[in-house]
């Protein structure tokens, strides 16, 4: 971005409001104002952590394959402070949790995809950890029952279609 003539056009224009405006430099850019931002964002989410420890949190996992058919997982945590996006990875080749960052002992639920490997995974977890709690994802379990029920309820054919359009709303919300 600091190379791009219209960053720079941008700055000549910031300059016009002060003598002797010098922008920042591409390396001041890269490495002083990003550590920076890193070491704010790292404070930030000092908050939610000591709240993790407090009264625990939900980790939430969603994995997707993007058009270079990697596999990619997110990781979020929630508790009643808020959610927090904590990484992506890139996990084609390998298999990572946000263990480390998060802290084994102050999670007490995991959230995950409907899918069979995910559900599977979720039981071996509660086997090994008596005080954690695997929940399936609502939002997917609410869509396949709709779709069971669009099928099935003549009447509900134009319906559900409709509820389905506002069902991540009503999600989003809930969160």
């Amino acid at each position: 971005m600091a190379k791009s003539e219209e960053f720079i056009a941008m700055l000549d224009l910031v300059s016009r409001h002060g003598l002797g405006f010098k922008p920042p430099s591409y390396h001041e850019i890269k490495v002083k104002y990003l550590k920076e931002e890193v070491q704010n964002t790292f404070l930030a989410l000092q908050a939610y952590r000591d709240e993790w420890k407090k009264i625990g949190c939900t980790t939430m996992i969603d994995g997707w394959t993007d058009k270079k058919r990697r596999t990619i997982i997110n990781f979020l945590v929630n508790n009643p402070k808020g959610t927090v996006f904590l990484k992506s990875i890139d996990a084609s080749a390998i298999s990572k949790t946000a263990e480390k960052e998060v802290g084994e002992e102050n999670v007490i639920q995991v959230v995950t995809d409907n899918a069979a490997n995910y559900k599977a995974a979720g039981h071996l977890l509660m086997t090994k950890r008596k005080r954690l709690l695997w929940t399936s994802c609502v939002a997917h379990f609410v869509d396949l029952m709709l779709e069971d029920y669009e099928k099935k309820i003549p009447n509900h054919e134009e319906t559900i279609p409709k509820g389905k359009k506002l069902l991540p709303l009503f999600i989003q919300d809930l969160l």
